[in-house]
């Protein structure tokens, strides 16, 4: 379980967020600007909280008030950016191998070789291996992003807007690919996403982050019931 307590500022916007994964995936949606991706980035380690704690199957990553504060990669936790982040000039492979040997440079070549082929055949994009993300869809550029970022075995994964550079016909395809293969993995999981239909299509708990604040969490269904804003209101009608 991914638990985060966070509190933290940046620029004018001052963030304040509490949630766990017991549910099963946590879905991170709001407004424009009201700190998604940088609450992601706290989790990751890249931006730094004032004060709270990050713990993973109580194991504490983060945790202000006993000094605690592991660096990005000895957190071990998959990121997949909104953009993908795939490298251009090299092949889908590559981009995982990659990935491999930046966590474990001593992993023989072809041991990294066989671990992403062997991830593209359980993502079901074993005959794209050798193709660079420019011939890729959306969603198939999507699916090698994904493989890199679980390639290394994270402890958990974050997952800003996966959805939001597909159509709408790819969109309900990769939603249902993505639930069933998170609920496979069984890690612990936050995925940003600002859209009402993601976040209901995912499952798990829905926190509702307003202006750098989480102002409610909770299953849909609970959201729906009792909404605790007008913009919870509007996302759940």
């Amino acid at each position: 379980m991914l638990d985060v307590r966070l509190e933290g500022r940046v620029g004018p916007l001052s963030l304040s967020a509490a949630f766990d994964t017991s549910r099963g995936p946590v879905v991170v949606t709001g407004p424009n600007g009201s700190g998604k991706t940088t609450l992601l980035l706290m989790i990751l380690g890249v931006r730094k909280p004032a004060r709270g704690r990050v713990s993973i199957d109580g194991v504490p990553l983060f945790d202000s008030e006993v000094g605690v504060d592991w660096a990005v990669e000895a957190r071990r936790i998959g990121y997949l950016p909104q953009t993908f982040g795939l490298f251009p000039h090299l092949s889908a492979r590559e981009n995982v191998e990659f990935a491999l040997a930046c966590r474990a440079p001593r992993t023989p070549a072809r041991s990294r070789r066989e671990r992403a082929r062997e991830l593209f055949a359980d993502l079901g994009i074993g005959p794209l291996a050798e193709l660079r993300p420019s011939a890729l869809s959306a969603g198939e550029r999507q699916r090698v992003a994904l493989a890199r970022a679980i390639a290394a075995e994270p402890r958990a994964l974050l997952l800003d807007e996966p959805f939001a550079a597909l159509d709408i016909g790819a969109r309900r395809h990769v939603r249902v690919f993505l639930r069933e293969y998170l609920e496979r993995l069984r890690l612990p999981t936050v995925i940003v996403s600002h859209d009402a239909k993601d976040a209901q299509a995912m499952g798990g708990t829905i926190a509702v982050l307003e202006a750098g604040r989480v102002v409610q969490a909770g299953a849909w269904s609970e959201l729906l019931e009792s909404p605790a804003s007008e913009f919870v209101r509007e996302l759940t009608t």
